[in-house]
């Protein structure tokens, strides 16, 4: 598979993902698993990966109230 961006090879990796709520709450989910371009540094999720980080945000969005940090893989969705 190529970047979308500039066509070099992406390779499989893990990234840290960071997003702010709309109620302002910081979320920072570590290790997630991802595609990286090797040429500029592009990062792509899958799509089960995406689903996946859709539903921690999810959650997280009802429970917290400013910062929170999470393992990707030991969060446990059902």
């Amino acid at each position: 598979m190529n970047c979308f961006m500039c066509k070099g090879e992406l390779q499989e990796g893990t990234t840290n993902h960071v997003v702010t709520l709309e109620s302002g709450c910081i979320v920072i989910v570590k290790n997630v698993p991802c595609l990286r371009c090797k040429q500029c540094g592009e990062t792509y999720y899958t799509g089960t990966v995406t689903e996946q980080l859709e539903v921690i945000l999810d959650t997280l969005e009802t429970n917290l109230t400013e910062i929170a940090v999470v393992e990707y893989s030991r969060v446990n969705v059902a």
